[in-house]
């Protein structure tokens, strides 16, 4: 193993070209810094100065191993800088809804991760009723949420719409009381299912409850239900229904804008909101089924 403290003083060697020199400018004496040239010849099994009486030069051995030596030293002071940088490290919390973390992940979230190596990201998946709750009691830094009203107190990001959706020449749109698979309770989407319901409509009978899309989109596809299905998830083995035609409650578009604590927001958030901003085109076009 070549130890750092020897490198130094060979570093110091080479560079003065002489002893006393050397043990000057690294506050050694010469019996000591000969001792450490000794020692590293030791440990590579090869003579890398040759003495005289007007200093030393380096063998072939010396020069290949100063080479690597500037190198270890340089890596050496990176990992004692990153180190100290490191001691006060910064958390952000970040809420995302539980069924688009995929997307955000794929987009700009790992990136940041990759870029801010002495930053912890602390990501949590919720329903966005539970996310906005969550904020305000002082849980997060910022949060992505979806809702169907114009964010008063967070920053647009895209619209999304959802369509109602059955398996492709199915029968679950077509029963009396009409089984349904929905997002779980405090999600803006499951809220506005309801809130639009009437009497005149279909009763509804809620068969799943999930945050997972995949899992709706499945329950749709093997027609044991219909769901309100955001429109870049619709696939060939699915149609469209119009609420107005099969006595549905109306979809609202709905949001997806960015909420922030303002008590917590510092440098670092500040640059994660404006990745996330950045990558809002990759966002809302991208697919994570």
């Amino acid at each position: 193993m070549l130890k750092i403290e020897l490198l130094e003083s060979f570093i110091a060697v080479a560079e003065c070209g002489n002893l006393s020199k050397a043990a000057d400018q690294i506050c050694r004496t010469q019996s000591t810094l000969s001792l450490q040239i000794k020692k590293l010849e030791e440990s590579v099994g090869q003579p890398l100065l040759l003495r005289d009486n007007k200093g030393v030069t380096l063998t072939d051995s010396g020069k290949t191993l100063l080479n690597y030596a500037y190198k270890m030293m340089q890596l050496n002071s990176q990992a004692l800088d990153d180190l100290k940088d490191c001691q006060n490290r910064e958390i952000i919390r970040l809420g995302v809804p539980t069924d688009y973390i995929t997307r955000y992940l794929s987009s700009c979230l790992l990136e940041f991760i990759r870029e801010f190596t002495c930053i912890e990201l602390v990501i949590d998946t919720d329903v966005s009723g539970n996310l906005f709750k969550r904020l305000h009691q002082g849980e997060f830094d910022l949060i992505v949420a979806t809702h169907w009203l114009p964010p008063a107190h967070g920053e647009l990001l895209f619209e999304r719409k959802f369509h109602w959706v059955a398996a492709k020449a199915g029968n679950a749109h077509k029963r009396e009381t009409i089984p349904m698979a929905l997002y779980p309770e405090n999600c803006p989407i499951r809220a506005q299912v309801f809130a639009n319901h009437q009497l005149t409509m279909r009763p509804i009978n809620v068969l799943l409850s999930t945050p997972s899309p995949q899992a709706l989109c499945m329950a749709v596809e093997n027609d044991l239900a219909i769901a309100p299905i955001a429109e870049f998830r619709i696939d060939n083995n699915m149609q469209i229904l119009d609420p107005v035609e099969h006595h549905l409650p109306v979809l609202p578009v709905f949001n997806e804008a960015l909420y922030l604590n303002p008590n917590t927001q510092t440098d670092a958030t500040q640059q994660l909101i404006t990745l996330i901003k950045a990558n809002v085109e990759n966002l809302a076009e991208a697919n994570d089924n």
